[in-house]
């Protein structure tokens, strides 16, 4: 007789396709559902979004996605709308067994914040499978002795359906030997017993056959059906007796294979091969035949397949008993498994946020995960701790459910990332353990400055370079990373206001080289600094500052000048030497001066040419000019020297001065008139020295006076400055720079000349009026237009000027060069 196990798609019932929803959600965040089996790929569940209070848009945001506690995931969600769909076809028997109710679970995650939702669905069961009968054509031997009223028990029907569609009922065909008794097992379906109604006779049928129907409690109820075939014995009166109706015994589920679970005993009156008696699992469910084996001469009952608690907690096996003469007893024996911490505790991680912001706050939330253990009686309680000391902490959210979060500040610059070490132990005994490594990533903020090597900086660079040379670099270094980490250099203005290092000075503002813009003159500047700023490329961007010194190093570049005796390209210098003077008689003193420092400007004296070699020589440390032996009445009156000046510089420098010595009986001698070209000469040797003191005064009442009158001009221009414009008529001073220029040639730079640049006032152009050296004047403005200016008689005049210069070149010379 055919079984059918499932009918065709069009054959089930209507009610598959009904969906039957609720939702509960409680304290601990648990969203239930209920659907039937066998449900289509892709049929609707419920909307999630409206269950959860949330806008439709907020899914697609927040970046929903489902996490699943198993491997696979049955169902799927759309976010755009938030409905929850079958992802395919769902069949209860595969994926809860008998077990009833039948409950997945899956988890909602949402981003931004980090939060999850815990969903049940419930898989309800349809009648798509009907009862099946393992041996379809058992076979009974039963002596024709058998007294009424014995029971036969037979194999019980599979039905892999629950509840009222799960095994319900059996009949048996009509015959005039047998009825049914349904019974019931403490765990297992429902199986039947064959009850003997009317004595056998073997001569009268040996053999009677039956047909047996197990039928579910479906609408329509599904069955299927056993052929029986019953074989009459020949008498044997006396059956096996078992020395217990029901044996119970306990086995722990870590038991090896071959462990003794119990021994089974039954004894037979009878004598010869009747009383042999036979033990055998008849009509056992395969789980059972497939898990215990019994030894068939002493009754052991042992393990043939391993134990598992959470599986199956308790068997019912049936034990025969036959002997020689083939009749049989039947006893039961009742297995209770016993549990065991044989399971370590499972972590399942449905969410990690990395990487993480250093700059996260207390009680971020980093990951989310799930512990289970699948010892229910023993070990139980699990216990979740980090093994590292690292900034975060394990905070449970609900039952089973653990949330990482961070309970210190983090700091990308000393730790970049951490690997996790979750460990999950159970309260045994043993006490078992797993662990679980999430790697979190932090992520750099732009909070740690730019720092510089150094506190300051000391550069040089030589005098006379060519512009726009390297003379250096500063370097800053941020602790950050990438954008935060990119330093910028600059130079900031100095606090004064003064911008004239910026014509000094360019920095490259990727890597910090410092050039020359310009040819610097030592003699000018000997140094000079400025400051440098790092600024990095956060967001809020961070800087330091420091301080560049710039030393300028002195070249040798200027020729010594010869101050005494004077070479103004006119007749040279003469001095008188008495004949009587002795040898080491001090006639003058060569003095010049270099314009350099340092080496480049010492000095040495050096007789270069003479009329007599033998009679002068020249200190090469002071340049004094001293004789080397007693004049004679044969030494010419005229003595020419010509002195060479030189530095000690890299390479030297050198410059020559002409002396005329005149040998003399006596200072006043009339003859001494004859040379005519010295006479103009002596006059300005002689009156040199008050020179000198005039013209000493002189300066000094100029430069007063240039002093007070310049002091009087700042204070009018402030005075008058809000209630005159430019446009009105006087002469403003014109404007330059604070700053050094470049000299031409290898000779010292000048000091700078200002000039007032000035146009008159009324006109309609701009014309210049004259171009002058910068002397303070003092407008004032009058109803005419006119601009009065003060009566400068009292200043030199141009020409005292060019005659004050004049008479400087002739006789600036002092006491000690007379």
């Amino acid at each position: 007789m055919a079984v059918a196990r499932r009918k065709p798609l069009q054959n089930r019932q209507v009610a598959s396709l009904f969906l039957f929803w609720c939702v509960s959600v409680g304290g601990a965040n648990t969203i239930r559902y209920s659907v039937a089996e066998e449900m289509e790929s892709g049929s609707f569940v419920a909307n999630v979004a409206k269950d959860l209070g949330l806008e439709v848009g907020k899914l697609v945001a927040r970046g929903a996605r489902l996490v699943s506690e198993g491997n696979k995931l049955h169902f799927r969600l759309h976010r755009k709308t938030g409905d929850l769909f079958v992802k395919e076809k769902l069949d209860r028997e595969s994926l809860c067994g008998k077990a009833d109710p039948c409950v997945l679970h899956f988890e909602i995650v949402l981003g931004e914040p980090l939060q999850s939702f815990r969903v049940e669905v419930r898989v309800f069961d349809i009648n798509d499978n009907a009862p099946i009968f393992q041996n379809k054509e058992p076979l009974l031997k039963i002596p024709e002795s058998t007294p009424l009223g014995s029971r036969f028990p037979l194999q019980s029907a599979q039905d892999l359906d629950v509840g009222l569609n799960g095994l319900q009922n059996y009949t048996l065909s009509a015959n005039a030997y047998f009825h049914l008794h349904t019974r019931f097992r403490s765990h297992g379906p429902k199986y039947a017993e064959l009850v003997l109604g009317k004595p056998l006779d073997r001569e009268e049928q040996a053999e009677v056959n039956l047909t047996i129907t197990a039928v579910d409690g479906g609408s329509p109820p599904k069955s299927g059906t056993a052929h029986i075939r019953v074989v009459v014995l020949d008498v044997n009166d006396q059956v096996p007796q078992f020395s217990r109706l029901v044996y119970r015994t306990q086995v722990p589920e870590n038991s090896a294979n071959g462990s003794l679970v119990v021994t089974v005993t039954a004894t037979d009156l009878d004598e010869g091969t009747n009383k042999e008696i036979t033990y055998s699992l008849a009509q056992n469910p395969e789980a059972i035949l497939q898990t215990f084996q019994i030894d068939s001469k002493t009754g052991e009952v042992r393990l043939r397949g391993p134990l598992d608690f959470e599986a199956t907690e308790t068997y019912d096996i049936d034990v025969r008993a036959t002997d020689g003469g083939g009749l049989s007893a039947h006893s039961k024996v009742l297995v209770e498994v016993m549990d065991v911490n044989d399971n370590p505790p499972e972590v399942m991680v449905s969410s990690v946020s990395s990487p993480l912001p250093e700059d996260s706050p207390l009680q971020t939330v980093v990951a989310l995960f799930t512990v289970r253990d699948r010892d229910i009686r023993v070990g139980g309680k699990i216990t979740c701790f980090l093994r590292e000391d690292f900034p975060f902490v394990v905070k449970p959210t609900f039952r089973n459910s653990y949330s990482l979060v961070t309970d210190r500040s983090l700091d990308r610059e000393a730790v970049s990332g951490y690997n996790i070490t979750l460990v999950a132990m159970d309260t045994g005994p043993p006490n078992l353990s797993t662990e679980t490594v999430i790697e979190v990533l932090i992520s750099d903020i732009n909070d740690n400055p730019p720092m510089f090597q150094k506190d300051s900086y000391i550069l040089t660079v030589r005098e006379n370079n060519s512009p726009a040379v390297f003379i250096g670099k500063v370097h800053a270094e941020d602790l950050d990373l990438g954008e935060n980490a990119q330093v910028t250099y600059s130079l900031l203005p100095p606090k004064s206001g003064d911008l004239s290092v910026f014509a000094y000075i360019s920095i490259n503002s990727d890597n910090g080289k410092l050039y020359a813009l310009r040819t610097m003159d030592y003699e000018a500047i000997q140094d000079f600094q400025f400051v440098v700023k790092a600024t990095d490329g956060g967001f809020l961007t961070l800087s330091s500052q420091v301080t560049v010194r710039v030393v300028v190093l002195d070249d040798n570049d200027n020729r010594p000048m010869i101050l005494y005796p004077l070479q103004n390209g006119t007749l040279p210098c003469n001095d008188l030497v008495p004949r009587s003077a002795e040898a080491g008689y001090l006639v003058t003193k060569v003095v010049a001066v270099d314009g350099d420092s340092g080496q480049n400007s010492w000095l040495s004296y050096h007789l270069l040419k003479a009329t007599d070699l033998g009679l002068f020589s020249v200190q090469s440390q002071n340049g004094e000019i001293r004789t080397l032996r007693q004049i004679s009445e044969r030494d010419p009156m005229m003595q020419k020297l010509t002195i060479l000046v030189q530095d000690h510089g890299q390479p030297a420098l050198s410059t020559t001065a002409s002396l005329n010595i005149l040998l003399v009986d006596g200072f006043s001698e009339p003859y001494l008139r004859f040379w005519d070209p010295s006479k103009d000469s002596r006059k300005v040797n002689s009156t040199t020295k008050y020179l000198v003191i005039s013209l000493a005064v002189l300066s000094f009442l100029f430069l007063l006076s240039v002093t007070v009158i310049f002091i009087i001009h700042i204070y009018q221009k402030i005075k008058h400055r809000d209630k005159f414009t430019i446009q009105e008529h006087f002469y403003d001073d014109c404007n330059f720079p604070n700053n050094l220029v470049q000299g031409e040639g290898n000779g010292s730079l000048s000091q700078p000349c200002p000039y007032e640049i000035c146009s008159a006032s009324g006109t309609g152009n701009s014309e210049f009026r004259f171009l002058k050296r910068f002397m303070p004047n003092f407008p004032f403005p009058h109803a005419t237009g006119e601009v009065k200016t003060e009566d400068r008689s009292s200043l030199p005049t141009d020409s005292d000027r060019n005659r004050s210069r004049r008479s400087d070149d002739h006789n600036q010379v002092s006491d000690d060069y007379m």
